[in-house]
């Protein structure tokens, strides 16, 4: 996904569930501006990556595949 609309994306997933950029940094105590760093993909946080997911409903690996290496298959 496109940065930019990714990071719309989660904006909006955030305003359906009631929050926003704003809250989720209120409640990791940073600004929002790093918060929306990493909604942009211009910076790495897996803490804020991780809330963003969460309060927006998805997993980090849904928002930021290539991040994020889901693993398939089991031990050999």
């Amino acid at each position: 996904m496109e940065r930019v609309s990714q990071h719309e994306h989660i904006k909006w997933a955030l305003g359906v569930r009631g929050s926003s950029i704003s809250d989720v940094a209120r409640s990791l105590d940073v600004s929002p501006t790093s918060v929306s760093l990493v909604s942009k993909g211009r910076s790495r946080s897996k803490r804020i990556e991780e809330a963003l997911a969460k309060e927006a409903g998805f997993t980090p690996a849904q928002l930021w595949p290539s991040h994020y290496c889901e693993q398939t298959g089991g031990a050999t």
